[in-house]
C-alpha cells in the first residue's frame, strides 16, 4: 500500500465481477473508508473482454493474464470472481505474494484445498474475505443481536432454504458448475450460504445427514447442441443438521426450483420466540415473542432503517430498501476496514474452511445414507 492508497486487481468479469466492483465502488461514496480506493488492473482469459470490462467498470488498466497481477507494486488486493475450480491456484499464489485476497465462495472444491489456504493466508499474515455477503444484510445483524441477547430465548430448531431456478431448464448447457471438480452441485454453489447463515446466527454444525439428488441427468455440451453429458453432481440437498449448542434443523439447496429467482430463508424458533427472514424480502424480518398479551400476540414485522446500521450509509429513510449491491459495498467496507486494522473479519478464508468441512460431510452423509459428525 502506498500511503492511504490501496489498489485492486480483480480476476474475472462475469456477474460477480461487476457485483465486486460494483461494492467497492459504492462503499467508496457510502463510507468513510479507511483508504483510497484505486481500482487499477481488471483481467480476464481474453484481452478484449478485459478490455470492455475495463471500459464498463472504470478499471485503470487490463490484462488477460492474470499472474501479472502477483507482481504489480500498484495492486495490493486480489479480487477473484472466477469459476470454483480456480479459486485454489489464484489465492495461494496471491498470498505467496503477500497480496490481501478477497476471494467469492466456494473457497475451494475440497476441505484439504481450503485447510491448505487458511495455513497460507495464516502464516503470511494478509487479510482475506470470502463472499457471503447475505450475511452482511443489516437486519441479519439486528438477528444476531436478538439471538445472542436471549430475546427469542434458547434456540431449539431451525429451517433453512436456498433456492434459485436457473437450472431448473434442462436444455441450459454443461458449464462449470457442472463439473465435478468444482466441487459439488448446488451444495457447494448456493447452498454454503445457508449453511453460512445457519453458522452466523445459530453456531457450528456438529453433524448431519443429507441426501443430493440429480433431476436433470444430462445437458447439452453447449447451447442447442445434440450431444449430450451426463451430470454428477446435485441439483437438490436436503440436510438435517444438529448444533453444537443442541439445537437441530434442517436445510435444502435447490437450483431447479421453478419460479424461485432469490430464496434464501430461514426460520430460528426459541423458547421465548421466533424469527422468519426471507432475502425476497429482504429489507424485512419477522419478530415473534411469546410472553406478549395472547390477544394481540403474533409476529411483528420489522422494516430496515437507519437503526440498523450500516443501513443509514445509504439512505436517511426506513422502508426504502437496500439491494443485492449494498450488500457487497458492506462486505467491502468490512474487508477494508479488516486490511486497516489487521483485524480478520467474520467471514475470512477460515469461515470458508468451515462452510467446507459442512459441504462436505453432506456429501459423505449423502454417499454413506448415514450421520456424518463434522471433525
Amino acid at each position: 500500500m502506498s500511503g492511504k492508497r490501496i489498489g485492486v486487481g480483480l480476476i474475472g468479469t462475469g456477474f460477480m465481477g461487476r457485483a465486486h466492483t460494483l461494492g467497492f465502488s459504492i462503499a467508496q461514496r457510502s463510507f468513510t473508508l479507511p483508504f483510497e480506493l484505486d481500482l487499477a488492473v481488471i483481467a480476464d482469459a481474453t484481452l478484449p473482454a478485459a478490455e470492455a470490462a475495463r471500459r464498463n467498470f472504470g478499471f485503470r488498466k487490463a490484462t488477460d493474464d492474470w499472474k501479472s497481477l502477483l507482481t504489480d507494486p500498484e495492486i495490493d488486493v486480489i479480487d477473484i470472481t472466477t469459476p470454483n475450480l480456480l479459486h485454489r491456484e489464484m489465492a495461494l499464489a496471491a498470498i505467496a505474494h503477500g497480496k490481501h485476497v478477497y476471494c467469492e465462495k466456494p473457497l475451494a472444491p475440497t476441505v484439504d484445498e481450503c485447510a491448505e489456504l487458511v495455513a497460507a493466508t495464516e502464516k503470511a499474515g494478509v487479510i482475506t474475505q470470502v463472499g457471503f455477503n447475505y450475511l452482511k444484510n443489516p437486519l441479519l445483524s439486528l438477528a444476531k443481536d436478538l439471538i445472542d441477547s436471549g430475546e427469542i430465548g434458547r434456540v431449539t430448531s431451525v429451517r433453512g432454504i436456498h433456492a434459485e431456478d436457473f437450472m431448473a431448464d434442462p436444455t441450459v448447457p454443461f458449464g462449470w458448475r457442472l463439473d465435478p471438480l468444482s466441487g459439488g452441485g448446488a451444495l457447494a454453489d448456493i447452498g454454503s450460504h445457508i449453511i453460512a447463515s445457519f453458522r452466523h446466527l445459530v453456531g457450528p454444525i456438529s453433524s448431519v445427514l443429507a441426501e443430493t439428488v440429480t433431476l436433470v441427468k444430462e445437458r447439452p455440451v453447449a447451447r442447442g447442441a445434440s450431444e449430450m453429458r451426463p451430470v454428477e453432481i446435485d441439483d437438490i440437498t436436503r440436510a438435517f443438521v444438529r448444533f453444537e449448542s443442541g439445537a437441530t434443523g434442517s436445510f435444502e439447496a435447490n437450483w431447479c426450483a421453478t419460479g424461485r429467482k432469490m430464496q434464501h430463508d430461514f426460520e430460528i424458533y426459541g423458547t421465548k420466540g421466533a424469527i422468519v427472514f426471507s432475502q425476497e424480502r429482504m429489507n424485512e424480518i419477522r419478530l415473534f415473542r411469546a410472553g406478549e398479551d395472547i390477544r394481540t400476540r403474533g409476529f411483528t414485522t420489522i422494516w430496515a432503517g437507519p437503526e440498523h446500521p450500516p443501513y443509514g450509509a445509504f439512505c436517511v429513510a426506513a422502508g426504502h430498501h437496500l439491494g443485492f449491491n449494498e450488500l457487497k459495498a458492506i462486505e467491502a467496507h468490512e474487508f477494508l476496514n479488516a486490511i486497516a486494522t489487521g483485524k480478520r473479519p467474520a467471514t475470512d478464508f477460515r469461515e470458508g474452511y468451515e462452510v467446507q468441512k459442512v459441504v462436505s460431510a453432506c456429501y459423505a452423509s449423502a454417499r454413506s445414507s448415514s450421520w456424518i459428525t463434522i471433525a
